[in-house]
């Protein structure tokens, strides 16, 4: 599928450095602020210091926990929202939950009791009378740093949702390595299959374009290269690097084509299975992949930039690759039932991100 005619956008400014505390003097200044995060020990020492360094925030929270869930959000009571409208900015420090959390407060939740009724309201909205959002991702994998989407649950009746507007791109990533050295080995290695994921769906997908596969191309090469290099030695500054940055050329690549028929595999999977969602959206990117090969000689090029032209081999060696690092390719190992998978497959390529699947 040659593109002759393409777009690429992406408007959130990209601040690397070693000091994310420093960054934040400079893009959040004297502005009324909000701050949202997870409630451990770390992240708790972190709001002190960056409330140190910005001053006192005029909305703090603190519970935010993985999937954000529709009854979270119905259940802010109104001095929280009063205290949310009151901050013109959003500090979101934490993984792709907490900044997805932050886009939802960001949308204008303080007006909408209902979560519903935000999601309809933005769907149909041209402009929202969004806050900043400064995104410092503390995870390497799942890109909300960069695009303009958040994921929400509604546990109740098993569904996933996704608030999407152009106004929710986060104004500032700030992205500094030191904040994942310590993250544990799961949660690496997990974020670290969600961005290779991010990166491969960004291929195979009806919507890619040159820029985005290239970007696709070079994270995927990285994480491959990188991942079971850092799963043995997780305190390796330069690999955790090397993850954060191919996180965010994974990010760039899905921010333009959203994600495709993995992704849509994984939702009931994490919802019914209790699979973390870089797994869930990784252990099938070899049934993926070989769905793929074939369908369309410009995604087959791409392919062949990160698996060399063999690409059934490749297959194999995604497989392999996912196997050294001790991820089942088959759906029995998770508790899921053959007929089972069947459906989440069949059900998946005629949902929203399996019909972007090149193959599909």
């Amino acid at each position: 599928m040659a593109q002759t005619e393409f777009t690429f956008f992406n408007p959130t400014k990209l601040v690397f450095c070693p000091d994310y505390l420093e960054s934040l003097r400079c893009h959040v200044g004297a502005r009324d602020y909000g701050i949202v995060t997870y409630s451990d020990a770390f992240f708790s020492d972190a709001v002190d210091q960056i409330q140190g360094v910005l001053g006192k925030a005029v909305f703090v929270a603190t519970d935010i926990t993985p999937n954000p869930d529709f009854s979270y959000f119905n259940a802010l009571e109104g001095e929280r929202r009063r205290d949310l409208a009151k901050a013109e900015a959003l500090v979101a420090l934490g993984g792709g939950s907490v900044i997805d959390t932050a886009k939802v407060f960001a949308a204008g939740l303080e007006d909408r009791p209902d979560i519903r009724d935000l999601l309809n309201f933005a769907s149909q909205s041209q402009a929202l009378r969004s806050k900043d959002i400064i995104a410092i991702p503390t995870t390497a994998g799942t890109g909300s740093e960069v695009t303009s989407w958040a994921t929400i649950w509604d546990s109740e009746s098993g569904r996933k949702f996704s608030l999407s507007h152009p106004d929710l791109y986060p104004k500032v990533a700030v992205l500094d390595p030191s904040l994942t050295y310590k993250l544990p080995p799961r949660i690496t290695l997990a974020s670290g299959l969600d961005a290779l994921s991010h990166a491969l769906e960004s291929v195979w997908n009806i919507n890619a374009n040159p820029i985005s596969s290239n970007y696709a191309v070079r994270a995927s090469r990285i994480i491959i290269e990188t991942l079971p290099s850092l799963m043995n030695n997780p305190e390796n500054a330069r690999l955790r690097q090397m993850m954060l940055q191919a996180a965010v050329f994974s990010g760039l690549a899905f921010s333009n084509t959203k994600t495709a028929l993995a992704h849509n595999i994984s939702y009931p999977v994490s919802l019914n299975h209790n699979l973390e969602h870089g797994i869930a959206c990784s252990f099938t990117l070899p049934l993926v992949m070989r769905r793929a090969i074939g369908s369309d000689t410009v995604c087959d090029e791409t392919l062949r930039e990160i698996f060399g032209n063999d690409l059934h081999n490749g297959a194999d060696q995604l497989e392999e690759f996912l196997c050294n690092l001790e991820i089942s390719t088959d759906p029995d190992d998770y508790g899921i039932p053959a007929t089972t998978f069947k459906k989440y497959l069949n059900d998946a390529l005629t949902g929203e991100r399996g019909r972007n699947f090149i193959a599909a």
